[in-house]
């Protein structure tokens, strides 16, 4: 049986670290990734089940700055450049995710946290929106 992929768009690597052993505790495939076009590198291997992306991004200096990411562009772009229109997308942001909300529904996002939200919470959301069971304990 093949795991359900979560892939994971952050630019911060504690936050992929701990999101990553978080979830392949609980059975899943994630595959972190710090951008967009890292982000699209993974897609193109494997479509994932479900894309975890943060809210904000510095510019990228190092292609010449330019506009700013943030999670509601590399979403819109990640689902104009293939078969992503359906898959379920958790809108992450270390600040007040409040001011985002409405943006973030009508957007299409299934989710929006807080990066420090109880981990229970979060992840059985993830597991309700993958239609996936709690692993047992062995």
């Amino acid at each position: 049986m093949n795991k359900k992929m979560i892939l994971i768009v952050a630019d911060d690597a504690a936050f992929n670290r701990a999101m990553s052993a978080r979830l392949t505790a609980e059975g899943f495939e994630p595959i972190a990734t710090v951008g967009a076009s890292e982000a699209m590198i993974a897609i193109r291997r494997r479509e994932p089940d479900l894309i975890i992306v943060d809210l904000t991004f510095p510019p990228d200096v190092g292609h010449g700055g330019g506009v700013p990411w943030d999670g509601f562009l590399i979403i819109n772009w990640l689902r104009r450049m293939g078969s992503l229109t359906t898959t379920p997308a958790i809108l992450v942001t270390s600040t007040d995710p409040t001011p985002h909300a409405e943006r973030a529904r009508s957007s299409g996002f299934s989710g929006l946290f807080q990066k420090n939200v109880d981990p229970a919470i979060f992840l059985g959301s993830i597991h309700r929106l993958l239609g996936a069971t709690t692993p047992t304990a062995a």
